[in-house]
């Protein structure tokens, strides 16, 4: 900002913002100069240069211009304690005076981050601390995980004239935050682009999948072979790989071989879930092949053809493109107990050989349940029907048998009027439904 000595005068000149260490340059103007002298003095008001001359033994001020109309002065390797106020004075009459400031600004001198935990598992919030130290004026910190900014918590602390800033970052790791440089960045005049980082390094348990090499496409027929493959990452990379059939014994002629599964010979009683299950130290997780063997002379492909992403939890990962080959990633994990674990993992269930079964089936008890459905219908209304019929013909009856019987002394009269032998005898009635 260019300062002028009050009206009508003539002396002019600029505060001045320098970096420490570098140099500074006072600059004493006179405009419309008439040959007046000029001097220029430090904060404790004592003369640097009167003319080209320096009375001050600091070899640090040097001149770098004098004439009638300027003192131009530099200032090597500036100090906070150069900090302050310097005056220009003009000796005329009345005599002039007018004063610039030197601003010292000091970058950050270390910029450290600090990490909670050096090795973190997935699921897990670690803490972060960046420190900038010994700084004016104070800093800004700003964090970035790869190219995404986050927020951090700020504290500021004063020693004298200098400042410290640290910033507090709470991240909560995933296994894709796995070797992602966090980054610590510092905002200060006195320096640009001043940053450091640290990569994450976070512990997972394995993704597992399961991809048919053999038939490739179309449907698993009897008497064909059947080969899978059981694939496994995590971190650290599992140890242990097995493959089981679930809730049912694995038939005796299935040859497994390290992560690899065949079936020579395909038969209908191979039809079941087959189970990949891999581990390391942080958990178990398993992806599952559901099998159902087709007839020889089946040719119609199957409803649903692939697998089916069906998540194991409200987490979904994303492990890229796997178009051209039918994998199947874990179905379930399980934490070991020695790591806590948190997050979830996700299931590919096979549903190519089972979707059209299951879809027959859903039929097949959908029409059932519609004749059940009428057959009871029909019998209710037909009880409905029986009910009312006897409520309103409900009553005594007597037969042929009967007649005589109530005016005869013994069994054979009783006979003998039912025949007709009494006139005298009351007719009885007969109904008959």
């Amino acid at each position: 900002m260019q300062k002028l000595c009050g009206d009508g005068q003539n002396l002019v000149t600029e505060d001045v913002t320098v970096v420490e260490g570098d140099v500074a340059t006072i600059s004493c103007r006179v405009k419309n100069s008439d040959d007046s002298v000029i001097q220029l003095l430090n904060p404790n008001r004592q003369t640097i240069y009167f003319r080209d001359f320096r009375p001050l033994k600091d070899s640090r001020f040097q001149l770098v211009n004098f004439s009638n109309s300027e003192l131009r002065v530099s200032l090597t390797n500036v100090s906070i304690s150069d900090e302050g106020r310097y005056f220009c004075q003009l000796y005329t009459d009345p005599p002039q005076e007018i004063y610039t400031t030197i601003t010292v600004l000091v970058p950050p001198r270390n910029l450290v981050i600090d990490i909670q935990k050096e090795i973190a598992v997935e699921g897990e919030e670690i803490e972060l601390n960046c420190t900038a130290m010994a700084s004016r004026p104070a800093t800004t910190i700003r964090w970035f995980k790869g190219n995404k900014e986050l927020t951090g918590k700020s504290e500021v602390e004063q020693w004298s004239d200098m400042y410290t800033v640290t910033s507090q970052l709470l991240l909560k790791v995933g296994r894709e935050d796995d070797g992602v440089p966090v980054i610590c960045l510092v905002d200060h005049p006195a320096v640009k682009d001043l940053q450091t980082q640290r990569y994450l390094e976070v512990m997972y348990k394995p993704q597992v999948r399961v991809s048919q090499n053999y038939p490739v496409q179309g449907l698993t027929r009897e008497g064909e072979p059947l080969e899978l493959t059981c694939a496994a990452f995590g971190k650290p990379q599992p140890t242990d790989m097995r493959w089981l059939r679930v809730d049912d014994e694995m038939p005796q002629h299935v040859v497994v071989s390290g992560s690899n599964l065949l079936i020579s010979n395909l038969n209908k009683t191979d039809n079941g879930t087959y189970r990949c299950e891999a581990s390391n130290a942080v958990g178990k997780s398993h992806a599952d092949y559901m099998l159902f063997v087709y007839d020889t002379t089946a040719t119609t492909e199957p409803a649903v053809h692939g697998f089916t992403q069906l998540p194991n939890s409200a987490e979904e990962l994303d492990y890229g493109d796997l178009s051209g080959t039918r994998v199947l990633l874990n179905a379930s994990t399980e934490a070991l107990p020695t790591v806590q674990l948190s997050n979830a993992s996700v299931a590919l269930h096979p549903d190519s050989r089972a979707g059209e079964e299951g879809s027959i089936r859903s039929v097949d008890h959908a029409v059932v349940g519609g004749v059940v459905a009428v057959v009871v219908f029909a019998m209710l209304c037909l009880l409905i029907i029986l009910g009312r019929y006897f409520a309103r013909h409900k009553g005594t009856y007597f037969t042929h048998e009967a007649k005589g019987a109530d005016d005869a002394a013994d069994a054979d009269t009783a006979i003998i009027n039912a025949e007709g032998g009494q006139n005298n005898s009351e007719e009885k009635k007969e109904y008959f439904i």
